[in-house]
């Protein structure tokens, strides 16, 4: 049995991972094997069944030292272990290994991390800025103002099709992990690019428009998760921002965003499709970290050499 192939076809049926997820996954779990075997766990034409049963917390602790000592980030070993920690337990309910190790593997202490954020003025220096006249540069603004509008996810991005956006009810469905569908307000400049771009692609919404995805790459099927990248980082670039900037920034923008004007964070929970508050919940400290600059910044007396007089 190729383990890595079975375990990738759970998490595509099994998990409906995105195909990011998968690959992140594969290629973790694989150099975890390719460990097994430097080790002698597993020889080069070895049986992977019989390598996983003996595989423990020490062996486990061992491949995650391994890494540190190689200067790995922390990151990238938590995400290992993650991918470690569903392999195993894929293992675990095949009936595979009798235990699963992984579980008991604590992993490395992450420093806070505060997501990439634009400010209000960045979206707007981007957002603003003329796009070509033409199917292409329509495409882009339709990208961009629908990943600022709605905080959806790339893959959710590409996986839209017509017949979701609920033009008259300034709606759109949005598939989200699992499978989950959710119904996510759009704000009218979103929906007057989308309808522009779909005007500009002979395309109309109603009947029969289900299973026809909104962006479109050149030979008609979907757009790549790639493709959206390259016009995140170009029109970015040409808004004058320095630093990376990726699709899921949008995401976070528009989520701290919503936050700042005083929306509440059940509803920023269901827009962004979180199954846990906790998860949303790491947007109130941004905020906070985002009142306090805005603070230091424009309050005459914030400075902090000032001592008052």
């Amino acid at each position: 049995m190729d383990l890595l192939a079975e375990f990738d076809e759970h998490l595509k049926i099994g998990k409906d991972a995105s195909a990011h997820t998968r690959r992140g996954y594969g290629s973790d779990v694989g150099q975890f094997l390719a460990f097994l075997r430097e080790r002698g766990l597993l020889g080069a034409g070895g049986d992977e069944e019989e390598a996983v049963k003996g595989v423990d917390v020490a062996v486990i602790r061992s491949f995650l030292a391994s890494l540190y000592r190689r200067g790995v980030k922390k990151t990238s070993i938590g995400r290992k272990l993650a991918a470690l920690r569903a392999f195993f337990k894929f293992l675990h309910d095949r009936g595979l290994v009798e235990a699963d190790p992984a579980r008991a593997v604590s992993g490395p202490r992450q420093q806070p991390h505060l997501p990439n954020l634009l400010s209000v003025d960045e979206i707007f220096n981007v957002l603003d800025l003329p796009f070509a006249d033409d199917q292409k540069g329509k495409r882009d603004r339709a990208v961009l103002e629908v990943l600022y509008s709605t905080g959806m996810r790339l893959h959710e991005l590409t996986g839209m099709n017509v017949g979701d956006v609920l033009f008259s009810e300034g709606m759109v469905r949005v598939r989200g992990k699992g499978r989950k569908e959710r119904l996510v307000p759009i704000g009218e400049a979103a929906l007057r690019a989308l309808s522009q771009y779909l005007e500009a692609r002979g395309v109309t919404a109603g009947p029969g428009a289900d299973d026809n995805p909104v962006f479109a790459g050149p030979r008609g099927g979907r757009i790549s998760e790639r493709t959206v990248q390259r016009i995140v980082d170009r029109h970015a670039a040409a808004g004058g921002l320095t630093r990376k900037v990726s699709p899921h920034a949008l995401r976070h923008s528009f989520a701290t965003h919503l936050l700042d004007m005083g929306a509440d964070l059940r509803s920023i929970q269901e827009m962004l499709g979180h199954e846990s508050l906790n998860t949303t919940q790491r947007y109130t400290s941004v905020s906070v970290e985002h009142l306090l600059t805005v603070y230091d910044r424009a309050h005459p007396r914030a400075g902090k050499g000032d001592k008052g007089k």
